[in-house]
This record gives C-alpha cells, sequence and structure tokens, in this order.
C-alpha cells in the first residue's frame, strides 16, 4: 500500500479539527497560496465556503464568482464580523498573530473561540512564525504545514513540462528517472521555490533536462543559506580521507545499506544519528562529511550558536524552523558540531537566559526522539563532562562512539593521505619513522606538520625531504601533552559508555 503524501496526511489532520469544531486553527507556515488551495479543497468536501482575509486585500470569497471584498477597520472588527457571519464556513486570516500584542485582539480572539465551539465555523491563522500570547495557549490548536513531498512537486513539474511543450516539445528532454533526481533535488523547497527553481532551470539552456539537477541544488542551497541557521555542505570527502576509524567505519557501511529498498520490509527502523565524543582534530567533524557522501545525502550543518537570539521566543522558533527544513530536505544528513557549546546554557546556567537554552534543547531531544523523516544525525562534542544526561540516554541517537588519538597504523595512513593530497608520493617518505615520532599527535596536527614542513621547504627552494616533516614533528607540542589530563578523563568515562571509534588493536599510545 502506498504510503500517504505529507499534504494528505496534512489535511486528514485539519479535516479531523474540523469535524470536531475546533475553533481556531494555527497553520505555521510561510506558503499562503500552498494553504489556501488546501483549505479550499477541504471547504468544498465539507460543503462550507471559505474565506481567505489579508490586511491588504481585506476579506473575500475564496472561489466566487464576485471576488468583492471589504476591509474591515481594525482585526478586532474583522473578528466580529466573522461572528456575526450567518451560516458554516472555514476563514483563513494570513499573518493574523502580528496583531497579538494588541490586547483587545487578544480579547475579541477568546471572546470568538468560546462562541465557535458550538458552531460550524472554524479560523485557520497562518504566519511563517509561532507568536502565541498566554492567553490564547488553551484556545488556539497549533499545526505546521509540511513541505511539500515528492507526490507534489512531481505534480507540479509535470504541470510546467506540459505547459513548455505546449509551445516547444524540444522544450521539455526527460526520462522519468531525471524526474525522479529533479524532484529529489527540490525536496526541502516550498512549492513556489521549486516552481522558481525548475523554470530557472528551464530558462538556462532553453530546455528541461537531467543535468538541470544542479541547478536546483543551487537555488536550494541559496533557501537554505538563507535561513540564516542551516549550511547546505558540499559533500566531496570521502571513506579514503579517513584513517583510521575502522569500527565507526564499518558501523555505517552497516547503517549506511539499511537505506537501500527493502529495508523497511525488511524491518529495520530507519537510522537516527550517531554521537562522536573525543579530543579536537581527531576526525569527527570530517566523518560527518564522509557519511553524507558514502550515502549520497545532502548534508545540512546545524549551528546552534546562530540557533540563539536576542528575541523572546525567537531561539525556540528558530530551532523549530531548522529540524522542519532538514525534515523536507531528508533523507538527510544533519551535523551538529560541537553540540555541548551549544547545549552549554542547560546544565546548570539555564537561569541566565530565562530558561531559553532549556526549551531549545528539550526541542531537539524531542524531535530527535520522535522523527520518522529519514535525518541521520551526526553530532560531535569535545568536553564529554559538558553533555546533559538526556543526551546520551539509549534511543536518542543510535551509538555513541569515542574517537581517540590515532593509534600507529592510522598516524602513518593520515601521513600517506595529507602527502598525496599536495600531489607528493608517499611512498618516498619513511611515513612509519615520522608516524612512531609523531606519538600522541591528533589528526590536525599531523595534517599540520605537513604543511608546516612544505612552507619549509618552500622556503629553501627545494622538494620537500624526511628532514622536514622530522622537523615540523619535532616542534610540534600536541594535545596529547598540553591536555593530558583532560585526554585521561575522557578515555576513562568511555571504558564503559562508549564504543571505541578504532579496531582494539589501534588504540593510541604515550599520553
Amino acid at each position: 500500500m502506498k504510503e500517504r503524501g505529507a499534504a494528505e496526511r496534512f489535511l486528514e489532520q485539519i479535516d479531523l479539527f474540523v469535524r470536531a469544531r475546533y475553533p481556531i486553527v494555527y497553520a505555521v507556515t510561510s506558503e499562503e497560496a500552498r494553504l489556501e488551495t488546501l483549505l479550499f479543497d477541504l471547504a468544498r468536501r465539507h460543503g462550507k465556503p471559505l474565506y481567505a482575509w489579508t490586511s491588504t486585500r481585506g476579506l473575500r470569497h475564496v472561489g466566487s464568482a464576485r471576488e468583492a471584498s471589504t476591509m474591515p477597520a481594525s482585526p478586532a472588527d474583522l473578528l466580529e464580523r466573522v461572528r456575526a457571519l450567518n451560516g458554516a464556513g472555514l476563514f483563513l486570516l494570513a499573518d493574523f498573530p502580528v496583531h497579538f500584542d494588541d490586547p483587545a485582539v487578544v480579547r475579541r480572539m477568546r471572546d470568538l473561540a468560546l462562541e465557535l465551539k458550538g458552531s460550524h465555523k472554524t479560523v485557520f491563522l497562518s504566519s511563517p512564525r509561532l507568536v502565541l500570547p498566554p492567553e490564547l495557549e488553551k484556545e488556539i490548536t497549533v499545526v505546521d504545514l509540511p513541505l511539500p513531498d515528492a507526490d507534489e512537486l512531481r505534480t507540479m513539474l509535470r504541470t510546467l513540462c506540459l505547459h513548455l511543450a505546449e509551445s516547444d516539445p524540444k522544450q521539455v528532454q526527460l526520462t522519468r528517472a531525471d524526474v525522479d533526481a529533479l524532484v529529489r533535488a527540490a525536496q526541502g523547497l516550498t512549492l513556489a521555490e521549486a516552481e522558481s527553481a525548475f523554470a530557472k532551470a528551464a530558462v538556462t539552456d532553453g530546455k528541461l533536462q537531467s543535468k538541470d539537477v544542479e541547478i536546483v541544488l543551487a537555488e536550494k542551497r541559496q533557501v537554505i543559506r538563507k535561513s540564516g541557521i542551516l549550511e547546505f555542505h558540499p559533500t566531496e570527502t570521502t571513506m579514503d580521507d579517513v584513517g583510521g576509524l575502522e569500527r565507526l567505519k564499518e558501523w555505517l557501511r552497516r547503517r549506511g545499506k539499511a537505506l537501500q529498498p527493502g529495508a523497511r520490509e525488511f524491518g529495520l527502523p530507519p537510522a537516527k544519528g550517531v554521537l562522536l565524543l573525543g579530543a579536537p582534530g581527531c576526525g569527527k567533524s570530517l566523518t560527518a562529511k564522509v557519511v553524507a557522501h558514502a550515502w549520497r545525502l545532502p548534508l545540512l550543518h546545524l549551528d546552534l550558536g546562530r540557533i540563539f537570539s536576542g528575541l523572546l521566543g525567537s531561539s525556540e522558533e528558530n530551532m523549530r524552523k531548522a529540524l522542519h527544513v532538514a525534515e523536507g530536505v531528508a533523507p538527510a544528513v544533519l551535523w551538529i558540531d560541537e553540540i555541548e557549546k551549544g547545549l552549554s546554557g542547560n546544565s546548570g546556567q539555564g537561569t541566565h537566559d530565562g530558561g531559553t537554552a532549556q526549551r531549545v534543547f528539550g526541542t531537539l531531544l524531542t524531535w530527535m526522539q520522535e522523527q520518522r523523516a529519514g535525518v541521520f544525525v551526526v553530532a560531535t562534542a569535545n568536553r564529554i563532562e559538558a553533555l546533559p544526561p538526556e543526551l546520551l540516554r539509549k534511543g536518542r541517537f543510535d551509538e555513541i562512539f569515542f574517537v581517540d588519538l590515532p593509534s600507529f597504523a592510522a598516524r602513518e595512513t593520515i601521513l600517506r593521505i595529507h602527502l598525496a593530497k599536495r600531489s607528493r608520493d608517499p611512498a618516498k617518505f619513511a611515513l612509519a619513522d615520522h608516524a612512531k615520532a609523531a606519538d600522541g599527535f591528533s589528526g590536525a596536527e599531523l595534517e599540520h606538520c605537513v604543511v608546516e614542513a612544505l612552507f619549509s621547504a618552500f622556503d629553501e627552494g627545494r622538494e620537500l625531504a624526511d628532514a622536514d616533516l622530522s622537523r615540523a614533528i619535532a616542534e610540534t607540542t600536541p594535545l596529547s601533552v598540553t591536555s593530558a589530563e583532560e585526554i585521561t578523563r575522557m578515555r576513562r568515562w568511555a571504558e564503559t559508555r562508549a564504543r571505541p571509534a578504532d579496531a582494539p588493536a589501534a588504540k593510541a599510545t604515550g599520553v
């Protein structure tokens, strides 16, 4: 049986509210036109008229031959008009929540909610942000209009293709696989954004074709960037760019295989995510990029520092918005780097921000526990003691891995990787000797040594030599020396609480 689409599930939800005579429903969305279309369809099912209101156009009867509108003198007067209208109906009030700073509007809304409970009228409020005063929390039901799913996007793309083909059939050169690729690339966009992206692709080279996927992806990056919270990262890093971490790689390989068709039918649940703990510079952030590339999924970076803002309530809304976008792009990888920094206000410091960090943290935890959209979370942390116990509870992540300093074999591999990246033949260097000398170095420190050695060789006008690498390693004081106590403490904590990311015989030494 085919799974119901997001729009169909949303319609079923609000249909239930209308039949149960919920008085006021608040739809959080920026897609006014799409919401109006869905409500018009619902109103026809119920045999009711749909009225839509904006502060610029007034109140109008949607779908009526007469598009007459009236301009109420104030939002409070509009609510009185809704109350006084005879008969049944649905009412869509766009951007109405911006008027909730007026006590008279709030009072009139409370009165209206009480009167509508016994009527066949339902009021829908719409706004891109959730703005709800405490006085109305018990009177209003809040829902999120999901971003369009693949079926909606495919229908819209089909309509656009028919329109283009009417003027010139050569304008559309798409196979079924091309359509699927374009739709997949557009997931996470609103219907209007996706239509604009497809139209841009069509006019760029005069026709819609398979290579236009990159144009749609570029538009998606722009949209996600404009959110100011999520970043769309390119996924060019491969498993070969990571030295060591063999157990983690094998675990990710198995989890990635569960994305293939038939996994759900086999009984496998969708993968939730992984938490990577350990010292800085050991490959935790790199792993997030590797996962997205290996699984061929988009990589979204969530910067928790951007979530928090000076406006009361905006931090929670920012988190809701970010998670909403991530679900729309799904399946995807959501990378949360240094998660303990963003949640630092939760343990003992939450009182300084009015509990904002606690509420944001709670929103994230609930979503991680319940989301089924296919967003795989890769969270990294450098300071284990700063992590709240709730984050470490089973069910939040599929697994918790401890990423230790690289072993001898891993150090040798890392040196080989960074030399090859810089167009040097690793076989010409005594990598085993350098790896032994760099005992206790992190992957980032090993890369630094390679770069520093190249600087020395370039300064002296000659090719890179083993002596340059040896000198760079000798002059570097690794984190295992400057933070020896901290690393020892992390290892003791991880012994019974996390799985080692590398093979048993590949533990780091010298600290």
